[in-house]
């Protein structure tokens, strides 16, 4: 089972994206930082991160994450809950651009830093919003 630290560093992680506090959740992120989304794209490096997130609640500044249930196991940290925000169109979050999907996300942590955020979620309701064509 992952230390206390482990979980700890995720639950902070967690509350930075729910406050949308781009610098706190970047300070918990190692230098060499692996985002992976539910497509199996990925961004590496911190402050590629920086701006990646910075972007992602420009497009969604409701951005969510609700955990209902998580486990860990050595350096892993499993979360299993929905993730959900509103697609902002000219600065305004209407309730026709809001969408919800069951998701769950993998955590490595290190040293006290995650090395690694993996997101297992559909997100096709945010990129049809969006207008995204299905890749």
């Amino acid at each position: 089972m992952a230390s206390p630290g482990a979980m700890q560093v995720v639950d902070a992680f967690v509350a930075a994206i729910n406050s949308a506090d781009v610098e706190r959740l970047c300070a918990l992120l190692s230098v060499d930082h692996q985002f992976v989304d539910g497509l199996g794209n990925r961004v590496r490096g911190r402050e590629a991160l920086r701006k990646a997130w910075r972007g992602y609640f420009a497009w969604f500044p409701d951005y969510r994450v609700s955990v209902e249930e998580s486990f860990s196991r050595g350096e892993s940290v499993a979360l299993f809950g929905r993730a959900e925000g509103t697609y902002a169109v000219e600065g305004q979050l209407r309730p026709e651009h809001h969408w919800v999907v069951p998701a769950a996300w993998k955590a490595i942590v290190r040293d006290g830093l995650i090395t690694e955020w993996r997101v297992y979620a559909d997100n096709q309701p945010a990129r049809t919003l969006m207008r995204v064509p299905n890749p």
